[in-house]
């Protein structure tokens, strides 16, 4: 088969949803597929920029034999989110030219957000007679209405008729939980054959259970300090003041540190509350590049995920596959409907509490803090998981039997 993919996000970019999408087209590529991908340049989360991109408009390149064409996308530097929505409202154009100088596909593929990617691989799927696959990470606009994120009437009577067209325009939809699922069906009206479950996944060979004292505990001082580690993009929707809170009441533990590893538009904010609070239990570390990532989870004791309690749509945050990979054990703070809860109690990894609580997280901590055998049990408990189900393997075969169940098999002459 002959796969293109549309993305907004893409190595050297940090983060969840470029190494996600990276990884499912070298995976394509290693079952004997041509893989193409339409992308922009680096401008999220990186580190160093590489010489090669700086004054380009247009490059082309390949990386493990993926081929990738780069194209000039809006960007900026504003933390606004009226901003960052409207580059995500412009950001189909240049991808669709991108798209199409890409060459012939069988299959076009696209995660959503930014949503107008969409509309690109949809038009690009019609000028190149090929199937459109769409796939789901993050419900918009639903997620953004519930934080408060998207208020305007007209700007949200126009993001769901754009949501409907795309789900109406695309064969087959792809989703990462049972939860997101009934979402689409009951709330958009989604023929549920339409709508195939396959769960985002962890790279088990590179995220494994490790030392707890290592370099990176080494390298800032941690010593032997009970760690309470989130790690991850600082964003609206993580709602990380319940950490704040917690560690506030868990200020006299003095071998008890909340660490916070990771950038984005809250970390500012949150610097300046802990600050203000007198928090000198907290700590912030930039964010770290992909290879250092497992030392950060092995120097940790206890893992977090939070959400804000007003997200009502099902959120599997990638952070908790990897934590699980990791042998660490999981509390997580986040609303009582969604799917993480539920892998919870099956994997038996960890805790859940209630978001809106901080002394529910704090307890949490504090059970765990004096439990190392219950630590012990539910971090195994999730590695094991984490190997059964969301291993790279398992879940990127899957989208190859997608791929190749709506194009049967074949390849674009």
């Amino acid at each position: 088969m002959k796969i293109l993919v549309l993305t907004n996000y893409w190595p050297p970019e940090i983060g969840a949803s470029p190494h996600l999408t990276f990884e499912l087209c070298a995976s394509l590529v290693s079952y004997g597929h041509q893989v193409s991908v339409a992308t922009g340049f680096p401008r999220y989360n990186v580190q160093d920029m590489p010489a090669r991109y700086i004054g380009k408009l247009f490059y082309r390149e390949e990386e493990e034999g993926i081929k990738v064409h780069r194209i000039v996308a809006p960007s900026s530097s504003s933390r606004m989110a009226l901003v960052r929505s409207f580059e995500h409202m412009f950001v189909f154009p240049p991808l669709l030219l991108a798209g199409l100088l890409s060459g012939p596909a069988d299959v076009v593929f696209t995660v959503s957000p930014p949503l107008p990617l969409g509309l690109s691989a949809w038009m690009v799927s019609k000028i190149r007679g090929a199937r459109f696959v769409f796939g789901v990470q993050d419900l918009f606009p639903q997620n953004a209405i519930d934080l408060g994120l998207l208020r305007n009437k007209l700007a949200i009577w126009l993001s769901r008729r754009l949501e409907l067209f795309i789900y109406k325009k695309a064969e087959v939809i792809t989703v990462h939980s049972e939860g997101n699922r009934d979402y689409l069906m009951r709330q958009a009206g989604v023929p549920a054959q339409k709508v195939n479950v396959i769960p985002n996944w962890v790279d088990i060979e590179s995220i494994i259970p490790g030392c707890r004292y290592n370099s990176f505990r080494a390298k800032h001082n941690l010593g032997d300090k009970f760690i309470v580690l989130f790690a991850g993009t600082i964003g609206w929707s993580q709602g990380l003041e319940v950490i704040l809170e917690a560690s506030s009441r868990l200020r006299n533990y003095e071998d008890i540190v909340f660490l916070i590893v990771g950038d984005g538009v809250e970390k500012a904010r949150l610097i300046a509350k802990a600050i203000a609070m007198k928090l000198s239990n907290i700590r912030f570390i930039p964010m770290q590049p992909r290879d250092k990532y497992p030392l950060v989870l092995s120097a940790a004791d206890v893992c977090l995920v939070t959400l804000r309690p007003n997200v009502s749509t099902p959120v599997v945050p990638s952070k908790l596959l990897t934590i699980m990979a990791s042998g660490r054990p999981v509390i997580a703070a986040v609303p009582g409907q969604g799917d993480v809860p539920k892998i919870i109690r099956t994997s038996q990894c960890g805790v859940w509490v209630d978001p809106k609580n901080p002394e529910d997280l704090a307890q949490a901590v504090l059970m765990l803090y004096a439990s190392p055998g219950l630590r012990e049990t539910y971090g195994r408990n999730g590695r094991k998981f984490a190997e059964t189900h969301f291993s790279r393997e398992v879940c990127t075969k899957k989208y190859e039997r997608l791929f190749a169940s709506i194009t049967g098999g074949g390849s674009h002459v």
